[in-house]
């Protein structure tokens, strides 16, 4: 199922690399679906990746009040459905609103100026 979920992964990274004007909201999603992209290959456990990655693309969207295309918005809900099989575990605790989440420890964390 990897490659599924990578293929999606890829395909939401295109088309909002597209857009002409990028926020600083924007840019970090971008930076999070490439870092999730790499990790789908080794990762343990996707579903929950996905999972967080979703959650983190909400946040930072509303935070950012960036709005999806009918593909964009399409694409996210693929997502969210194979996030979902995640069950209630894959949410404990969590800050979605962290970028960080995704880099391992003492990994650089990209930033943009807002």
């Amino acid at each position: 199922m990897n490659q599924l979920e990578k293929e999606i992964v890829n395909d939401l990274y295109n088309q909002l690399a597209k857009r002409d004007t990028k926020s600083s909201e924007l840019l970090d999603i971008l930076d999070v679906l490439l870092k999730v992209n790499q990790k789908l290959d080794t990762e343990k456990n996707p579903e929950r990746l996905i999972n967080r990655l979703i959650q983190y693309i909400r946040i930072t969207a509303s935070t950012g009040k960036i709005s999806f295309s009918s593909e964009e918005e399409k694409l996210t809900i693929q997502l969210s459905v194979i996030g979902q099989k995640a069950g209630l575990n894959g949410s404990y605790m969590a800050d979605f609103s962290d970028k960080s989440q995704f880099y391992k420890f003492g990994e650089q964390v990209p930033t943009h100026n807002r």
